[in-house]
C-alpha cells in the first residue's frame, strides 16, 4: 500500500542584499555596545583638544566681534565638530567590525582631522601638520583616558597617565635645539667714551595732552566715532584701489571711496610750534586694532617736545574674512600722505588744537613693518605721486628724518624708494619671525648723502629681539595663530626691554635730528656710548653721514683689482667681490669683497689698497679723522658641536708717502662679534616644513661699522702722516678667519648738525 508523502520544500534564505542589510542594521545598532563608561568620558579630553584647536584658530582670524565671543564660537564650532564627525566616523567603524570603542575611536581622528585641517591652511607642510596632528590627538586621547579611569576609581592606572600627559610635553620640550647666545661687549673693556647727556628713554619735562581727529563714524572705536576731539576729512582711494571685498565695506561701514583719517595725537602744551612725527603701523590683523601700540613712543615724545601722531590704517591690514585691498603698500603711504594734508588743513584753522602748533621745517615719519616701508616711500613720494594732489600739501613739510623698525622693502611699481639728505634709522631683531630678513639694511644701502651734508643713516641690529614687541599690542607672536605657537620664544627679550630699546635710539634720534642736540649723535656713530641705557644683547649698527669719503664702495663695476681712489691686490686669501645676501641667499643689492685666509700658518695674508695720489685722494683725506669700513664677520657657521666660532683676528695698517706704517688690532678698537645664529622654530625639522620653508640660514651678512681714529694709529707710530696716507692694508691673522668689507673710507668728525 502506498505512503502519502507530502513535499515540503526547504526554506528560502533571504536573498543576498537583504542578509547584508540586516548585518549592517545589526552593526549600526551596535555601534556605541564598547564605548563603556570609562571610554565615553575619555572623549571630554579630545573635546578640549578640539576646543583648544578651534580657539587658536578662531584668535588667529578673529571676526571682530572681541575675544569671549571669538572663544564661545570656537567652542560651539568644536563641540558640533566632535558630536557629527565623531559619531559619523564611529558608525564607519561599526561597520567594519572591528571591536573597539568606536565613538571614542572616531572623535580621535575628528581630534586628527580638525587639528590636520588647521595646520595645512596655517601654512604648515603636510607632513609637518600630520606629526603635529598625530600628537596632539593622542595627548587628547591619553588625558581623556585618564579623566575616565579616575572617574571609574580605577586610581593608580590614572594617575600614571596623568603624570605621562602632563610631562611630555616637557619631554617634547627637551627636544627643543637651543644655539649658542652671543655675549654682548663690556662696555669697561673697550675705548668709548660713554655719553653723558640725560637718558633718551625717559620722559621729558613737558606736560601734554592727548586726544583723537576721526571721521567720527567708527563703527567700532568710539575714540574715532562718537568721542573724537576733532572731524577730519576722508580720502578717495579709488585711483588706487579696485579690489575691496563687501565683507570689508560691511564690518567698516565704508568702502575705498571714503577711507577715514584717523589718528591719536600725544601734544605737548605751550605754544609751539613743535616738531611733528607721525607714526604708522604695519600688516597685522584687520580686526585686532594696531594704532594704539605705539603709546609708548607717542608718550614719551609729546613730553620731550614732540607733536606724536599714531595713524589709523586698519582698514588696510589683512583679514582672513575679506583679504586685503590690491595696491595696500602704495595706498599705506598715500594715506600717510592725505594725513599730512589734513594736518596742514588743521594748523590753519584757528579752531583747531593744531592752529600754529606744527613746525613745518621740522617733520619725522616712524613706521613699522609694512609702515616702516611706507614711510620711506612717503620721503620719496614723487617717485609714485607726483601728479597726486596731495603732493602740494605735503610739500609744505619738509620730512627730514625716517625712521623704520623692522620694515619690509618690496618693489612697489618697478621702484624702490632712495633716499637722499634725509635721516634714517632703522632697527631690526635677529629674532623675527615674521620679516626675517633685514631689509631695513636695503633702505639704509638705497640712501645717500651730499659731502658735507649734516643728515646721516644708522641702523642697529638686536641679537634677541623680534619683529612683533615694537608694537605694545601685536603680543610676542611674530606669526598668527596656530604658527605663532611653533616659533622659539626661548631667547627672545622681554617685551619692555626690547620697546626700552625702541625709546632710547627713537627719541635721541628725534632730538638729535629735529631739536638739534648734537650731545646724541655718537650713539649712532657707537652704540656702545649707549649700553648703560640699553638692555644685555649683541647689537650692530652702521652709521655714515655726509662726513664720509668713499675708497671702495664694491658696487661699480666688477673687476676685484680696481677701486675708485685706488687698485687692489691680495695675497694669502682668497678674495672675491660678491652679492651681500639675507637669510634667503637673495641680494641686499650691494656688493663687498669677501676675504678668507689661505696661507699657511707663519705667513701672511692681507688685502691692500694703493691709494692713486690724486686731487681725488687728496680731497678725500683733506680734514678727515679716521679710517672707516664696514664689516661682516662670516665665521658664523656653527660646528655640528654647537660651538661658537671663534672671532676673525683682523689687523689694519695704514701708511704714509714716507713709507711710514701703523699697524692696530681690530679688537683694540672694538670687538667683533660673531652673527646671531637664530632658529625660529621649536625644532629644527620643523624649520623648514612651515611658511614654505621661508627662514632660510641661520645667519645673514649684517655689517658692523668700524672707525678707526687716525690719532690711534699715531700713537702706534707718531711719524705717520695721515694726511699723506698711499696704503690701507687688512691683515687675516688666523686660519680659516672669512670677513666681508663695504664702505671703505674716511670720516669726518668735524661735520656738525646744522638741519
Amino acid at each position: 500500500m502506498g505512503m502519502d508523502l507530502e513535499y515540503v520544500p526547504a526554506p528560502l534564505k533571504p536573498r543576498l542584499h537583504r542578509r547584508m542589510a540586516q548585518e549592517i542594521g545589526r552593526r549600526i545598532r551596535g555601534t556605541y555596545r564598547y564605548d563603556t563608561a570609562v571610554w565615553r568620558t575619555a572623549i571630554a579630553g579630545l573635546w578640549i583638544v578640539c576646543f583648544l584647536a578651534f580657539s587658536t584658530a578662531v584668535l588667529g582670524i578673529p571676526t571682530g566681534l572681541g575675544k569671549p565671543t571669538d572663544i564661545a564660537l570656537a567652542a560651539g564650532a568644536g563641540t558640533v565638530l566632535l558630536a557629527i564627525s565623531g559619531n559619523i566616523l564611529a558608525v564607519l567603524l561599526a561597520l567594519t567590525g572591528l571591536r573597539i570603542p568606536r565613538l571614542f575611536a572616531g572623535c580621535v581622528l575628528s581630534d586628527f582631522g580638525a587639528i590636520l585641517l588647521i595646520l595645512y591652511y596655517a601654512d604648515f607642510e603636510i607632513e609637518a601638520a600630520v606629526v603635529i596632528a598625530v600628537v596632539l590627538a593622542l595627548l587628547g586621547a591619553l588625558g581623556g583616558l585618564a579623566i575616565g579611569l579616575l572617574r571609574s576609581k580605577r586610581i593608580t592606572l590614572g594617575l600614571l597617565l596623568t603624570v605621562a600627559v602632563t610631562f611630555s610635553p616637557l619631554a617634547l620640550a627637551s627636544g627643543v635645539q637651543e644655539l649658542p647666545i652671543s655675549e654682548s661687549v663690556d662696555i669697561n673693556d673697550t675705548e668709548v667714551v660713554p655719553l653723558t647727556a640725560s637718558d633718551p628713554g625717559k620722559p621729558g619735562n613737558l606736560a601734554y595732552q592727548t586726544f583723537t581727529y576721526a571721521s567720527g563714524t567708527d563703527l567700532h572705536r568710539a575714540e574715532y566715532g562718537k568721542d573724537t576731539s576733532l572731524i577730519s576729512s576722508t580720502a578717495d582711494a579709488s585711483a588706487y584701489i579696485k579690489d575691496w571685498s563687501k565683507l570689508r565695506t560691511l564690518f567698516w561701514g565704508f568702502d575705498y571711496k571714503a577711507l577715514p583719517l584717523n589718528g591719536r595725537v600725544w601734544m605737548p602744551e605751550g605754544e609751539g610750534p613743535y616738531p611733528i612725527v607721525l607714526m604708522v603701523h604695519g600688516n597685522h590683523m584687520m580686526e585686532d586694532y594696531s594704532d594704539g601700540g605705539y603709546a609708548y613712543l607717542g608718550e614719551l615724545l609729546a613730553s620731550r617736545g614732540f607733536i606724536a601722531i599714531s595713524l589709523d590704517e586698519n582698514f588696510l591690514n589683512y583679514s582672513a574674512w575679506s583679504g586685503i585691498p590690491d595696491n595696500d603698500f602704495k595706498v599705506r603711504t598715500w594715506i600717510l600722505l592725505k594725513h599730512l594734508e589734513q594736518l596742514a588743513d588743521f594748523s590753519d584753522d584757528p579752531g583747531s588744537p593744531f592752529y600754529q602748533k606744527i613746525d613745518f621745517t621740522k617733520t619725522a615719519l616712524l613706521g613699522h613693518s609694512r609702515g616702516g616701508q611706507a614711510v620711506a616711500m612717503a620721503a620719496d613720494a614723487t617717485r609714485w605721486f607726483k601728479d597726486d594732489p596731495v603732493m602740494a600739501a605735503v610739500n609744505r613739510f619738509n620730512i627730514t628724518s625716517v625712521i623704520a623698525l623692522a620694515p619690509t622693502d618690496k618693489t612697489i611699481d618697478d621702484q624702490q624708494a632712495r633716499l637722499k639728505d634725509i635721516n634714517y634709522l632703522t632697527l631690526q631683531g635677529a629674532r623675527d619671525g615674521d620679516v626675517h630678513d633685514f631689509y631695513g639694511d636695503r633702505q639704509y644701502i638705497r640712501t645717500s648723502y651730499s659731502q658735507g651734508s649734516s643728515a646721516f643713516k644708522s641702523s642697529l641690529y638686536i641679537a634677541d629681539a623680534n619683529h612683533s614687541q615694537f608694537n605694545s599690542d601685536w603680543g610676542g607672536y611674530d606669526q598668527t595663530l596656530p604658527a605663532g605657537l611653533f616659533l622659539n620664544r626661548a631667547q627672545i627679550m622681554d617685551a619692555d626691554k626690547q620697546r626700552q630699546i625702541a625709546k632710547v635710539y627713537v627719541s635721541a634720534f628725534l632730538e638729535t635730528t629735529l631739536h638739534e642736540k648734537e650731545e646724541y649723535q655718537s650713539l649712532f656713530r657707537d652704540y656702545r656710548s649707549g649700553l648703560k641705557w640699553l638692555p644685555d644683547t649683541a647689537y650692530y649698527n652702521r652709521f655714515q653721514s655726509g662726513g664720509y669719503r668713499p675708497v671702495a664702495t664694491f658696487d661699480d663695476d666688477r673687476n676685484k683689482n680696481t677701486v675708485e681712489l685706488g687698485t687692489a691686490e691680495a695675497s694669502g686669501v682668497s678674495w672675491s667681490e660678491e652679492l651681500a645676501k639675507d637669510r634667503e641667499s637673495k641680494s641686499k643689492a650691494t656688493y663687498g669683497v669677501v676675504l678668507e685666509r689661505t696661507a699657511s700658518k707663519n705667513e701672511e695674508a692681507y688685502y691692500n689698497i694703493k691709494l692713486n695720489g690724486s686731487v681725488r685722494t687728496e680731497t678725500a683725506l683733506l680734514g678727515a679723522d679716521g679710517l672707516t669700513f664696514s664689516m661682516a664677520n662670516l665665521n658664523g657657521d656653527i660646528s655640528e658641536e654647537m660651538d661658537v666660532p671663534l672671532p676673525p683676528k683682523v689687523e689694519v695698517e695704514l701708511t704714509d708717502h714716507n713709507d711710514t706704517s701703523a699697524r692696530l688690532t681690530l679688537d683694540e678698537v672694538m670687538d667683533i662679534l660673531p652673527l646671531p645664529q637664530t632658529q625660529f622654530t621649536l625644532f629644527p625639522w620643523l624649520e623648514e616644513r612651515i611658511n614654505d620653508g621661508k627662514y632660510g640660514d641661520l645667519s645673514e651678512a649684517v655689517f658692523q661699522t668700524y672707525e678707526m681714529p687716525f690719532e690711534q694709529f699715531q700713537e702706534e707710530e707718531p711719524k705717520l702722516d695721515p694726511d699723506n696716507l698711499t696704503e690701507i692694508t687688512f691683515y687675516l691673522d688666523e686660519e680659516g678667519d672669512r670677513i666681508m668689507l663695504d664702505d671703505i673710507g674716511f670720516y669726518d668728525l668735524g661735520i656738525r648738525n646744522t638741519f
